[in-house]
């Protein structure tokens, strides 16, 4: 684009016709930690093999995986609300147990925890 106060000698003087090594580690360091050995990973041929994580996992736990896989996001939400839910009355169930030994024993003369039972509301 030519302009009338030498715009094409300052389009040419941004100019660089440096040669950058790009095999040089200092100048350029790797962005993510990882990404060079996954990248290599990912170059070698494919093996029957499975993962390593995979070697683990029992029929019933790749039987799971499909099944997650297969829903679909509303139904994924609803799946993992369903754990938290059963997780919170878990939790609650430790906390009246554990209560309930406490009392036992702070309790003499007591074989058995007392037989009230504690009530907590979620909020």
């Amino acid at each position: 684009m030519a302009s009338p106060n030498g715009g094409d000698d300052f389009e040419s003087s941004l100019l660089s016709f440096e040669k950058l090594d790009r095999a040089s580690p200092d100048l350029w360091p790797e962005q993510l930690p990882g990404v060079a050995d996954f990248a290599a990973s990912c170059k070698n041929p494919i093996t029957n093999s499975p993962p390593k994580w995979m070697a683990e996992l029992e029929s019933e736990d790749i039987e799971m995986l499909k099944e997650l896989g297969s829903l679909t996001t509303a139904n994924l939400m609803e799946k993992v609300k369903g754990l938290q839910n059963l997780a919170y009355q878990l939790g609650l169930e430790e906390y009246v147990q554990s209560r309930a030994s406490c009392l036992a024993v702070s309790l003499p003369g007591t074989a058995t925890a007392p037989s009230t039972t504690i009530r907590l509301s979620r909020g």
